[in-house]
């Protein structure tokens, strides 16, 4: 649908999602709930292996929730869709990377998904905040999410005064991966896609569900689970024709050919 407010465009094994909801790109109960469809399908997809999430425009990429529509009627306790606000940050079993190109302003539940996905480029002209403090609410997958990935106390001034902050200190503190030039971001990131396009797909749904399920688990326990073949992906990798093929092609001095089984 061309007046759908995500749009959805395929090349190979890659699929690029783009918020395109004028004027900021924020996100309503119906948006939020396209997005899950759209995430759940392509997690569902056998033919697809890599994401894409931008925004169309050079100003925002995405300011969280719709405070125009929600005085309109929305409630912010609405319901969502699949996967949550944003379809990405409670949707089960999303074992494919996932980059997100933020070109503008990236604040509040805009920066919470953006924390969803794996890896964040940037476009130089990027700023990001987490404001909601100032209307009197919390930013709640943030407080979550934010201290693990940066410095405890970094994460509490973000978090405490709702500041501002550029893409360098983003890339400071490892919530990016690069920050690119505006005009050359987008290139950046399918040259990203299609290099992890080109990878091993057990092994990239192998990798986020042993980093999701060990999270809240003691070293040990983790690594025991792995080498019991007791996550799905894990006993699927270990007993795959693509791991034979990496041995092989490893043999032979080639380039593995993967086919996801």
């Amino acid at each position: 649908m061309t007046d759908s407010p995500i749009k959805t465009r395929r090349e190979g094994h890659i699929l690029e999602v783009t918020i395109d909801r004028p004027k900021a790109n924020a996100i309503d109960l119906a948006t939020s709930r396209i997005m899950g469809e759209t995430f759940m399908q392509f997690r569902d997809d056998p033919e697809l292996r890599v994401a894409i999430l931008r925004a169309e425009g050079d100003k925002f990429f995405c300011p969280g929730w719709d405070l125009k529509a929600a005085a309109d009627g929305d409630a912010v306790d609405g319901d969502y869709g699949i996967g949550g606000f944003g379809g990405l940050q409670e949707l089960g079993n999303l074992n494919k990377p996932v980059i997100c190109a933020v070109n503008g302003i990236c604040c509040g539940g805009g920066l919470e998904i953006a924390l969803s996905c794996d890896l964040i480029m940037a476009s130089s002209t990027a700023s990001f905040a987490l404001p909601e403090i100032r209307s009197g609410t919390v930013a709640d997958a943030a407080s979550v999410k934010l201290p693990k990935r940066i410095p405890y106390h970094v994460a509490m001034d973000l978090l405490l005064t709702g500041r501002w902050f550029d893409a360098q200190e983003a890339l400071q503190w490892g919530l990016l991966k690069e920050v690119c030039e505006p005009a050359q971001l987008l290139d950046k990131t399918w040259e990203l896609a299609r290099l992890l396009a080109s990878g091993p797909p057990l092994v990239y749904a192998a990798i986020k569900e042993v980093v999701r399920e060990a999270e809240d688990m003691k070293f040990q326990d983790a690594l025991n689970r792995i080498s019991k073949r007791q996550l799905t992906s894990v006993d699927k990798l270990y007993g795959s024709e693509d791991q034979l093929e990496g041995a092989r092609a490893f043999a032979e001095k080639r380039d593995p050919v993967w086919k996801g089984k």
